[in-house]
């Protein structure tokens, strides 16, 4: 049988297993090459935002936004439970010390001053009808003991004529004896009601002064209904400028439940947020600045407080020039905090590139300024305006400081006029 012989690739038969094994070396040095490559991206200008390296003082602060409060803060709450009937100032108004602020009204403590009333009435009319009875009992008492002296002498009389006829023996022995025992009654019952006046007495002053006493308690429990009932006038408890008044016709107010706040305008303060990534570095004494219509108002911190909440932490600070007349509580400033002194920096500004980069690399713009490539570098502090560099870039030298979102991982951005 025979068999069929395929016949060589036509280069096999002109060159030879050489010329292949040439040919597949050329191809792997080309790819080597290609794929050790630095990847490019071609822009053009538009969008493009080139900055200069700059060596300098580097400020170290932060801006924040402040809001005016005052020093002082009285918070005005109702004393009394009730359904706000009038509000005689409105938020905003000046206030003195015992103005009446909100007036409530509360049906269930008018009739708590009516019962009361009554039962004092009550109570005063039962305390005299008891002293008219202790009286007559008091007279009636002495009135029997003036009997009972008046009995007593009389019968000491006539003992004493017995005794003189008995001694003579002119009157018998019986009669003597009988005025005896009635002289020893008439002793004892005067006894008796000496002894009955004396503690009929004590008995009644204890009466009497446990009456007034409670009596004296009705009259004051009596005034302290008085009193809640004037407590349902809201009143100022200091001068000052009337705040946050959230009370409104109709409503139900709780006893207790705060209804307002006083400010008093004898001093200023500026209350900022700041982001707990500054929590270590701000702390009192701190200096800030701010301005107001063009002049420059120094501030100090006063106060850190130590909650974070929702990211952040708050921080009071006074001002230390003086203040401007117009200052409203509620007014916003914009503050610069300042962390620390001025140094000697090399600074390159703030840019969209941080998103991309977070500060560890640039594209650095070539001196022609149609190349930009990738260099690595080290940020340190930063503020509102520049980024400290300490390692990567020199003086003098530009930067891509726009966004490099649509440069994806390029080490060279070629740049187009």
């Amino acid at each position: 049988m025979d068999i069929e012989i395929k016949s060589k690739h036509p280069l096999l038969k002109k060159y030879g297993i050489g010329a292949l094994i040439a040919l597949l070396g050329v191809g792997a040095i080309v790819w080597v090459w290609t794929s050790s490559a630095e990847s490019t991206y071609s822009t053009d200008t538009s969008g493009l935002l080139v900055e200069e390296v700059t060596q300098g003082a580097f400020n170290d602060f932060i801006h924040l936004s402040g809001r005016v409060e005052t020093g002082t803060i009285v918070h005005v709450s109702a004393l009394e439970t009730g359904i706000v009937d009038r509000k005689w100032v409105e938020e905003g108004a000046m206030v003195n010390a015992g103005d009446i602020i909100i007036s409530l009204h509360n049906p269930n403590l008018q009739q708590q001053i009516l019962d009361s009333e009554s039962q004092l009435a009550e109570k005063q009319n039962m305390l005299r009808d008891t002293e008219i009875a202790m009286e007559r009992e008091r007279l009636q008492i002495k009135q029997d003991l003036l009997a009972a002296r008046t009995d007593f002498n009389r019968k000491a009389r006539v003992a004493s004529q017995q005794k003189a006829l008995y001694d003579e023996n002119l009157t018998s022995r019986e009669e003597y004896l009988k005025a005896d025992e009635d002289l020893q009654l008439a002793r004892e019952n005067l006894d008796l009601l000496s002894t009955r006046l004396r503690q009929d007495s004590l008995y009644r002053s204890v009466q009497v002064a446990m009456m007034q006493e409670s009596l004296q308690n009705m009259r004051e429990n009596f005034a302290m209904v008085r009193r809640r009932a004037d407590n349902l006038n809201i009143r100022a408890s200091h001068s000052g400028q009337l705040g946050s008044l959230t009370a409104e016709l109709g409503q139900n107010i709780s006893a207790g439940q705060q209804v307002g706040q006083i400010n008093i305008l004898d001093n200023y303060k500026l209350v900022v947020n700041i982001d707990e990534h500054y929590i270590d570095r701000v702390e009192a004494g701190l200096k800030a600045r701010t301005s107001r219509a063009g002049s420059a108002m120094p501030l100090t911190v006063r106060k850190v407080y130590p909650e974070v909440t929702g990211g952040q932490f708050r921080a009071d600070l006074t001002i230390d020039s003086i203040v401007p007349a117009n200052i409203r509580v509620g007014q916003s400033y914009s503050i610069d905090l300042l962390l620390g002194d001025p140094s000697e920096a090399i600074l390159i500004p703030r840019g969209s590139f941080f998103q991309t980069t977070g500060g560890r690399w640039v594209y650095v713009v070539d001196s022609d300024g149609t190349t930009a490539r990738r260099r690595e570098i080290k940020i340190g502090r930063q503020n509102p305006r520049y980024y400290e560099v300490l390692e990567g870039l020199a003086p003098g030298e530009r930067i891509i400081t726009s966004s490099y979102s649509n440069y994806g991982d390029a080490d060279k951005i070629i740049i187009r006029k």
